[in-house]
């Protein structure tokens, strides 16, 4: 199966390890830096989401309207907009982009986060919420008769959308977490089930989970999956571990920066997602080929945050070990984001394309049915 790279649409130059130099936006720096991803064999972004941070529709539309090929994700909270309201939003930027949009529907794992924009539900509640949501969403996509909805969160009548998204039937839902409520709604609804890089034991433990909640819920055909790295590469094995070890260090000098500390929670996560990336953090420090936790021990498991450490060619061997499991999203970024993503882009995806093509071809060439042995 093919394999595909998301990386990171930023709108401006700060990460974990640096301040920003500029604005919340900086126009030209977010399409210096999608460009990048485009001219070095990515196939889409993301536009993240965040309470206080610039809005990503239109700054997905803004890089659409100028980029040729790259795909879009755009992140998207259903406590932020109606869905009829987002529905709309989401057809018109499929538009824009001539079908390049995929939505990743976010449930929110900070209650703290939430109420920043004044959602108050549990977090059950809002799984039911957006599970809800996503449903409603895609009905609006595909329905040219008008409808009403009577549900838990949500109440219209007579609603028919007068624009569709050139995506037909319609673009792609993305979804992630990783508690016994995520799956269940992700399983039932996701067309791509996303997860934060994990040892490859817990990786698989999480796919069986994401398909069994796909079976549950009547379905055939179980998500895609897509796991997320921090790459931290370097021309030689020990230039790639000085390169990790000053990164930690960047990100621990960060922490206690005003800024930093205005915009991040202080005490224990409160997302299933993050607890087991602190959880495999204490349980040690290297896992596999190449997986390095004390990034993600550093943020205090904030987002996609563990790393994959070496060169190149360790990184993308690493890569295949996930593809192995069923893995066909790699979502990378590292913290140089423009720099890195060149990078990557220039001696990582090269090789993990031509391996997975030689797999591919090995694997149809012996017939249907037949195991290929993992490298």
């Amino acid at each position: 199966m093919p394999v595909e790279f998301l990386g990171i649409a930023a709108t401006h130059n700060g990460s974990e390890t640096s301040p920003r130099s500029g604005a919340a936006f900086d126009k030209e720096y977010t399409l210096k830096l999608a460009r990048a991803h485009e001219d070095h064999g990515w196939d889409r972004v993301l536009f993240a989401y965040g309470s206080g941070s610039p809005d990503p529709a239109p700054a997905a539309a803004y890089i659409a309207s100028r980029l040729d090929k790259l795909r879009i994700l755009l992140a998207h909270r259903p406590n932020v907009s109606y869905p009829t309201f987002a529905a709309k939003t989401f057809a018109t930027l499929d538009r824009i982009s001539d079908g390049r949009l995929t939505v990743h529907f976010i449930t929110g794992g900070s209650d703290h986060e939430q109420r920043r924009e004044g959602d108050t539900l549990t977090k059950d509640e809002r799984y039911s919420r957006t599970r809800e949501y996503i449903e409603i969403v895609k009905r609006i996509w595909t329905s040219h008769e008008p409808f009403d909805h009577e549900g838990e969160h949500y109440r219209f009548h007579d609603f028919v959308s007068d624009v569709f998204p050139v995506q037909q039937p319609r673009p792609d839902v993305s979804f992630g977490g990783s508690s016994a409520a995520a799956y269940a709604a992700g399983g039932a609804e996701a067309d791509i089930y996303a997860l934060w890089g994990e040892p490859l034991e817990k990786t698989a433990e999480q796919i069986e989970a994401v398909k069994a909640a796909a079976r549950a819920a009547g379905r055939t055909t179980p998500p895609r999956i897509q796991v997320a790295f921090r790459p931290i590469i370097a021309p030689t094995e020990e230039l790639a571990w000085e390169k990790a070890h000053r990164t930690v260090d960047a990100i621990k000098a960060r922490k206690g920066e005003p800024a930093v500390v205005r915009h991040h929670r202080r005490g224990d996560p409160e997302n299933t997602g993050s607890q087991r990336l602190i959880s495999i953090a204490r349980s040690g420090e290297r896992y596999d080929r190449a997986l390095w936790t004390p990034t993600a021990a550093a943020t205090g498991g904030a987002g996609n945050s563990n790393a994959l450490v070496g060169t190149p060619e360790t990184v993308a061997r690493a890569l295949l070990d996930y593809y192995d499991l069923g893995v066909d999203i790699i979502s990378a970024r590292g913290y140089d984001l423009l720099g890195d993503a060149i990078d990557f882009g220039r001696y990582v995806i090269p090789l993990v394309r031509e391996e997975v093509a030689k797999r591919d071809a090995e694997r149809a060439a012996r017939g249907p049915g037949t195991l290929v042995e993992a490298g």
